[in-house]
């Protein structure tokens, strides 16, 4: 069930015009409170965001790799306090790509928003400028938003012959 999961599971950047139900909302979150973490120590929180005043605001968070996001039904912009945890970008991303495949087992379509490292503009971090939208605590730092809808695309899945094998080392590597 994983691996077709996975086998299908294509970054989606078009959404119909379609609300993302409460109660898939709240099995997102859910799996996102799931997901593994170092120690058990849970830095993250999510911010879920349906709005579409702010999705579009979210949108302009950086220069390239977000405007789509003013299109989706939902965002859900993670975090994590550096305080708690000192692998927290692991963390957070683990809890990310948990909201992806939750998100694909029920039809939906999502794509990540990289936040951490990125500028809004010249000045500003996008960190910077998402913290002042969502009214975020200064503690807690921004690694993504994952977008997530009803696909209003359709990829096909990679096929296994253009996966990257040669990449792959058995025992030592270049074996």
């Amino acid at each position: 069930m994983f691996l077709s999961l996975i086998q299908k599971r294509r970054s989606i950047r078009k959404y119909l015009v379609k609300s993302v139900e409460a109660e898939k909302i709240d099995t997102l979150a859910e799996a996102a409170l799931r997901s593994p973490s170092s120690r058990g120590f849970n830095p993250w929180e999510f911010v879920v965001v349906t709005d579409k005043t702010l999705l579009e605001k979210l949108s302009k968070a950086k220069p390239h790799g977000a405007s789509f996001l003013k299109n989706a039904p939902l965002g859900i912009v993670v975090c994590a306090d550096p305080e708690k945890c000192d692998v927290w970008v692991e963390d957070a991303s683990i809890a990310s790509i948990f909201i992806h495949l939750a998100a694909e087992s029920m039809g939906l379509g999502s794509c990540w928003i990289q936040i951490r490292k990125r500028m809004h503009d010249q000045t500003t971090t996008a960190q910077a400028y998402i913290r002042g939208l969502l009214n975020i605590p200064k503690n807690l730092n921004i690694e993504s938003i994952v977008a997530i809808g009803y696909p209003g695309e359709k990829k096909p899945p990679h096929r296994k012959e253009e996966l990257q094998y040669k990449k792959v080392h058995h025992g030592l590597y270049g074996n």
